[in-house]
């Protein structure tokens, strides 16, 4: 296998992994947030980086885009935006007493443009119709697939669990399918990743409960390695000393695709949960927390390293291969999709934890909607890794007698 192509896995394999797995912690180092080329001064908290998203204070980031805060609760915010009430979905994260929420959602929400500068470390908002940042979008093609029967409609969309502006809008295709839908089928509901349940869950399977630490899992070399990547970032360089080989790994794919300026709050399915949310359409889980969760923590103790140190030794290079994999969504070049799918193909243990027994899992339940004769359309999004191939769930489908059609 090609040694990039492992780490980018949770791009477009693991919803669960990516949305809850991985720890706060601190953003990349010397991150800075400009509004409009002002830079934002943080006096209580800083930015930090949580299941591939960057947070910041809300109170102070709202000030700072002269926008009134009117009122928090768990999963939502009321502003105050030129003299305009609204209503913001977002699971928020409550750290030492500061609110954080998603850059990216709260900048979006009081009409401002959200980008990375990759040279100074710096998240810009910047006023729609400032020439600063183009608004310019092309959007992506990406991968969808129909399947018809019993009067049952079912769309299959491939989706990358990261992403930014430059993937919106979709294509038409996608939001006409979305439109009529009477279900949204994803892995697992992120917009809960959030609650207190799954991070009980996180830290119970994720972070060592006998004493010891991940010194004790891993090769001295592979420690140090470790160590070094994070002084370079800004952290301790046992910093994530009390979590499990597979939530580290996690951790700084997270940290590079976030200084790729991909964030969980700009993947598709996220995307497409919070329409079911405005749409008040059931979003129904082809698998869970438990099980995505449980998967990485039954990897063999030598997969995990091989894994972990896959990620260390390509560290330096993640940023162009998180672009291609950007860039192969976007296109919807069905060539490369395959070309990544089959490349997981030389380890076994790996190969059929990620995606042989979950295809068959999730073409299962696919078959099942489409026998219930009830007359309804499903549309499902899970990581586009899953389709294509032999074991692929397009694949699956066929074999069960379906025909499976790229749209």
């Amino acid at each position: 296998m090609k040694q990039w192509k492992r780490v980018l896995l949770s791009l477009t394999i693991s919803a669960g992994l990516l949305s809850s797995a991985v720890p706060a912690m601190a953003a990349p180092q010397g991150t800075a947030v400009k509004v409009d080329n002002q830079a934002v001064e943080y006096t209580t908290g800083a930015p930090i980086m949580q299941k591939g998203t960057t947070l910041v204070p809300l109170r102070t980031t709202l000030d700072a885009m002269d926008v009134k805060l009117a009122g928090t609760s768990d999963d939502s915010i009321t502003a105050i935006v030129n003299g305009k009430t609204i209503t913001l979905k977002s699971k928020l994260v409550r750290i030492n007493g500061v609110t954080y929420a998603p850059i990216r959602i709260v900048g979006d929400a009081a009409g401002y443009e959200v980008r990375w500068d990759k040279a100074t470390r710096t998240v810009l908002l910047v006023s729609k119709g400032d020439g600063t940042v183009g608004t310019s979008q092309t959007g992506g093609r990406g991968f969808m697939w129909e399947v018809q029967s019993n009067g049952n409609t079912v769309y299959l969309v491939g989706s990358m669990h990261v992403a930014d502006k430059s993937f919106y809008p979709l294509r038409p295709e996608f939001e006409e399918a979305f439109a009529e839908a009477d279900y949204l089928g994803v892995e697992v509901d992120i917009s809960k990743a959030a609650d207190e349940e799954q991070q009980k869950l996180v830290l119970s399977l994720g972070s060592y409960q006998d004493g010891t630490t991940l010194k004790d899992h891993i090769s001295s070399e592979t420690y140090s390695k470790l160590g070094d990547i994070l002084k370079k970032n800004g952290l301790e360089p046992n910093a994530l000393d009390a979590f499990k080989p597979w939530v580290v790994e996690s951790t700084l794919g997270s940290l590079k695709t976030s200084t790729a300026g991909l964030e969980a709050a700009s993947g598709i399915d996220l995307y497409f949960i919070q329409k079911a949310i405005e749409r008040k359409i059931p979003v129904i889980e082809l698998e869970s927390y438990q099980s995505q969760l449980g998967m990485f923590d039954t990897f063999s103790k030598e997969l995990q390293e091989k894994t972990l140190r896959s990620t260390i030794d390509n560290f330096e290079v993640l940023d162009n291969t998180v672009n291609q994999m950007a860039e192969m969504w976007k296109t919807g070049n069905d060539e490369q999709l395959l070309e990544l799918t089959n490349s997981f193909s030389d380890d076994e243990e790996y190969n059929k934890a990620m995606l042989i027994d979950r295809n068959i899992g999730m073409a299962d339940k696919i078959d099942g909607y489409l026998k219930n004769g009830k007359g309804e359309e499903y549309f499902i999004v899970v990581g586009a890794a899953h389709y294509l191939g032999d074991h692929g769930i397009v694949k699956l489908l066929e074999d069960k007698g379906y025909k499976v059609e790229r749209k």
